[in-house]
């Protein structure tokens, strides 16, 4: 009768875990769909409310080199000139202002498209003799207009190597803004639909920089937020060393051995950053795909994963900061150094 009663009890417990996940698993999937639901409303007439922004076409630019990158810093910086002019007759200044600061001749523009929403990629160091390069794509939000935050970024990184890089190591950080990134509400960032459209852009860019850096120089690529699906769908066959995924969602791969990489694969996420309480599934809504798949920092992901300090989705590359340290160490091979999660 004990035993009896013992199993019956245990079993009642079972099921009614099984319930809860089951509740629980049913309430991200609806919240799921509402922001699915949500943002199919609201993105069109967020897009809408803006008219496009008139530019000229980017420059004609020969394939970049160790040898030709002042041609094409100048070249770019007379486009962004050129642009900011055509923004600021439109009307949009801000627009106008931020082309402007692009077109400085302090700045190192490998590309820039002031159409739309905008594109550019910056240099920071000296790229053609840089022993460790870091490649860096951004997450969702991210444009011309947005570019001064993600340039914050890449100007930490590269003060933290140089502070950090051993005597007479060279180092340098590109800021990679080359696709149409989502915007946080709208359908286009539960899906891996813009990244399917960027992956083929940063594969060839990656190949493309092989021909200014050569090797023995380092290359790692580091990806933040939607940035991680972009750099996820462009990883196979890429000749670089690391790839280091913060604040992911997803990447829309179950496991390392999925991204067809022979580079390290790294992962991390804050403590503060909310993308932890994302669901990480993917599920069939309306026939989309919507959501991407295994946590990045999971064990069943397989990734090497890193500390990120108590900072929130914003924060990985705040200096000072333990993520920042660790993404440096990575960038500079010194993976022995980088402390785990």
């Amino acid at each position: 009768m004990g035993s009896s009663w013992r199993g019956w009890r245990e079993g009642r417990d079972d099921a009614r875990r099984r319930r809860g996940d089951d509740r629980r698993s049913h309430r991200w999937r609806r919240a799921l769909l509402a922001t699915f639901i949500t943002a199919a409303v609201v993105a069109p007439l967020s897009a809408a409310a803006r008219p496009e922004i008139p530019s000229p076409p980017p420059a004609a630019l020969p394939k970049p080199t160790a040898t030709n990158l002042d041609e094409i810093y100048a070249a770019n910086s007379a486009n962004a000139t050129e642009a900011a002019r055509m923004a600021a007759a439109h009307g949009d200044n801000h627009r106008a202002a931020m082309d402007k600061k692009l077109a400085a001749p302090t700045r190192h523009l490998l590309t820039f498209d002031g159409r739309g929403p905008g594109r550019a990629t910056e240099v920071f160091g000296d790229l053609a003799r840089a022993d460790h390069v870091a490649v860096l794509v951004p997450g969702s939000d991210t444009s011309l207009d947005t570019y001064d935050r993600f340039r914050a970024t890449a100007a930490a990184l590269q003060r933290q190597l140089t502070r950090t890089a051993p005597h007479g190591a060279r180092t340098a950080v590109v800021a990679w803004l080359g696709y149409r990134t989502p915007d946080t509400v709208s359908t286009t960032v539960l899906t891996t639909d813009r990244a399917d459209e960027a992956g083929p852009h940063l594969r060839a860019f990656l190949r493309r920089l092989q021909g200014v850096v050569g090797r023995p120089t380092t290359v790692s690529l580091l990806c933040h937020s939607y940035g991680t699906v972009v750099c996820a769908r462009a990883a196979s066959h890429l000749d670089i060393d690391d790839l280091a995924l913060v604040g992911s969602p997803g990447t829309g791969a179950d496991t390392v051995a999925a991204l067809h990489t022979p580079a390290r694969i790294w992962a991390a996420r804050g403590k503060d950053d909310w993308v932890g309480e994302v669901p990480h599934v993917r599920t069939d809504l309306f026939g989309v795909t919507v959501g991407f798949g295994t946590d990045p920092v999971s064990p069943a992901f397989g990734a090497h994963v890193f500390a990120a300090g108590e900072g929130g989705h914003s924060d990985y590359f705040s200096p000072g900061s333990v993520s920042l340290t660790n993404l440096a160490r990575i960038v500079l091979g010194d993976t022995a150094e980088v402390t785990r999660a």
